[in-house]
């Protein structure tokens, strides 16, 4: 338990029907009292007038006691619900600062809740999640993670590692003794449905991390294949200009849009051509670095042009993007866009071999689409879902950071390696290291 009691707007800046002080530690209840003039009772709600240490009024509202450990923080907490005007709430801060409490530290209630034990940290990040959500799924996902799934998940996760680590190192340590213990067999059946659960777990990690961060999205091109007029039918708005002029597009255009449920950082660049402009060759060389970072790059062509090959190896589109002194990641998904369909009218189609496997071979694929018509803007979506291993919008997930999946990245290394172990010595206690 903290000494210090803290107080603090709970409530969003600005204005509105109902703003919110917070007051926890151990003083809360003192300091409610003093300010409503009710003696407050656990869990009730009483409305008062909220008044400073002169006795002059300050606002009208409700006032809520939640004695500890029954409180969100885990120590007594007050809340004085009262007109959400910036002004006012200020008045009733300091009123509570002057009867002993101090200013909370940003993050100091979520904190002292997670040093209390009233939640852990993948539920104090989640609380972080759910402000800063930038859609419905995010946070829907970040309120799955606040209910505690991740972390029961994760427990679900250790218990079964756990249990297994325990058969294997008593078969090491007690091989004399007679014990019922499981055979290799049967402990490498364990093990596959441990690697299973994990596979489930990463699963939905990686997807809760896209929902939260985003996939950034950049399109490539030479000039006048539409990477202008695409970026306009994803935004769903006309944020760059389209004209057959070519070099139209000089600088960077970014937009954050949503793609069937899918947060992605959109880039529309400069297109890729040979020039002696300077403000084009810097916004081709912005476009570079741009790539090298990217998620998923969008390669557009022009499909009205019969000599092109709309299915280009990744190591041809690799090759161009070396003429510019661009380089493409190997972990790139690399989307050939074979644009305006329309002008040879041909339906919109998946032209690579993932159109038969449904999946994405080698981060890649090639589509032919129209942008100006509205035409397999779909597939791109589809693409996208593939190659990263994403459910649709309506799978439960959860919120996860990078150093969530680096660590359960990890565990799937150790466990394939236990799995190899097993499989070519056939003696179980080999795998205890890896566990």
């Amino acid at each position: 338990m903290h000494n210090e009691t803290i107080a603090a707007i709970a409530s969003a800046s600005g204005q509105g029907g109902i703003g919110v002080v917070r007051i926890s530690g151990p003083a809360a209840l003192n300091i409610g009292q003093n300010i409503s003039g009710f003696a407050l009772k656990p869990r009730y709600a009483q409305f008062c007038d909220f008044k400073n240490a002169a006795g002059d009024t300050i606002d009208q509202g409700i006032a809520l006691f939640f004695n500890a450990p029954h409180s969100f923080t885990g120590e007594d907490v007050v809340e004085l619900q009262g007109h959400g005007n910036s002004f006012v709430l200020d008045d009733i801060l300091q009123s509570a600062i002057a009867l002993g409490a101090r200013l909370a530290k940003p993050g100091e209630f979520s904190e002292r809740a997670f040093l209390n034990n009233k939640i852990d940290l993948a539920q104090a990040e989640a609380i972080a999640d759910i402000i800063a959500s930038s859609n419905h799924a995010a946070a829907r996902s970040a309120v799955a993670s606040l209910a505690g799934e991740f972390s029961e998940t994760i427990n679900d996760l250790l218990a079964s590692l756990t249990r297994l680590r325990v058969y294997v190192e008593a078969t090491i340590d007690f091989p004399d003794e007679e014990i019922d213990l499981p055979g290799d067999t049967q402990l490498q059946k364990m093990l596959e449905g441990t690697q299973a659960q994990l596979h489930s777990v990463l699963a939905k990690a990686k997807q809760g991390r896209v929902i939260r961060d985003g996939l950034s999205l950049i399109i490539v091109g030479e000039p006048n294949t539409g990477k202008s007029s695409l970026l306009n039918r994803l935004a769903g708005e006309e944020l760059a200009i389209v004209n057959q002029q070519a070099g139209t597009t000089r600088d960077m255009l970014r937009e954050h849009i949503m793609l069937d449920s899918l947060p992605l950082k959109l880039i529309d660049t400069a297109g890729l051509r040979d020039s002696t402009d300077e403000i084009e060759q810097e916004g081709i060389r912005r476009a570079g670095r741009e790539i090298e970072r990217a998620d998923i790059v969008f390669f557009l062509q022009d499909y009205s042009d019969t000599t092109i090959d709309p299915c280009p190896a990744r190591s041809s589109i690799k090759q161009q993007l070396q003429q510019y002194n661009i380089k493409l990641g190997d972990n790139t998904l690399l989307v050939v866009v074979n644009n305006k369909i329309d002008l040879r009218d041909q339906p919109p189609a998946r032209l690579d071999d993932a159109n038969s496997s449904g999946a994405t071979l080698q981060n890649y694929a090639a589509v032919a689409i129209s942008a100006r018509y509205d035409q397999g803007i779909d597939l791109l979506s589809t693409c996208i879902r593939q190659f990263f291993g994403l459910a649709q919008a309506a799978e439960t997930t959860f919120t996860a950071r990078l150093r969530h999946l680096d660590s359960l990245q990890h565990c799937r290394q150790q466990l394939d390696r236990a799995q190899q172990q097993i499989r070519a010595a056939g003696a179980a206690e080999l795998i205890a290291e890896d566990l």
